[in-house]
């Protein structure tokens, strides 16, 4: 049986601090899978532990953008091939073996209450789960690198892996011409 492994995440946008999880969750795995969260509009909800997980301004880029990045990411990093990225629900647990099958190990870093009602919820659902302890003085937020992006062009470049630099320069762009998303 293949070993599987697999990060959870929205990857609004994926950053550094995502592909140390990567790396992490690949080094005993045969196969790593990224399973994005929030796949779409109709994906979000209020969720008590996340007080923002489900605004649009913390959804800007689409399950395609993000697909885009992560590929862009892992080939940057070497995993690529041995990589699969995958719409990942939350709200409907009962599709999740569809994307993810039940033998994946899950690595979760866990910062605050969110990511352990997420450990929580995957393990309830029958996947082993593997806790990392995170140390939020060092936590990288996506919130950080969005904000970044619209108010420091030159600051959110150092905040993400180099080989998403051009895709997102790319994506503002044509938001920019096109006054909406790409």
């Amino acid at each position: 049986m293949t070993r599987l492994a697999c990060v959870t995440g929205r990857f609004q946008p994926v950053h550094a601090q995502h592909l140390e999880l990567f790396e992490i969750a690949a080094r005993d795995a045969d196969h790593l899978v990224v399973a994005v969260t929030n796949p779409d509009s109709g994906a979000r909800h209020a969720e008590s532990t996340s007080a923002h997980r489900h605004l649009p301004r913390s959804n800007p880029f689409t399950f395609f953008e993000r697909a885009r990045m992560l590929r862009a990411a892992l080939a940057g990093r070497g995993p690529a091939e041995h990589a699969t990225i995958v719409p990942f629900d939350l709200t409907r647990p009962q599709t999740w073996v569809e994307y993810v099958p039940l033998h994946a190990r899950q690595l979760v870093r866990v910062y605050g209450d969110w990511e352990r009602e997420k450990a929580s919820r995957l393990a309830g659902a029958g996947y082993p789960v593997t806790v990392l302890d995170g140390d939020p003085a060092t936590k990288l937020s996506a919130t950080d690198v969005r904000a970044h992006l619209h108010g420091d062009p030159a600051g959110w470049a150092d905040l993400v892996p180099a080989a998403v630099v051009p895709l997102l320069i790319e994506i503002l762009a044509t938001r920019a011409t096109t006054g909406g998303r790409a």
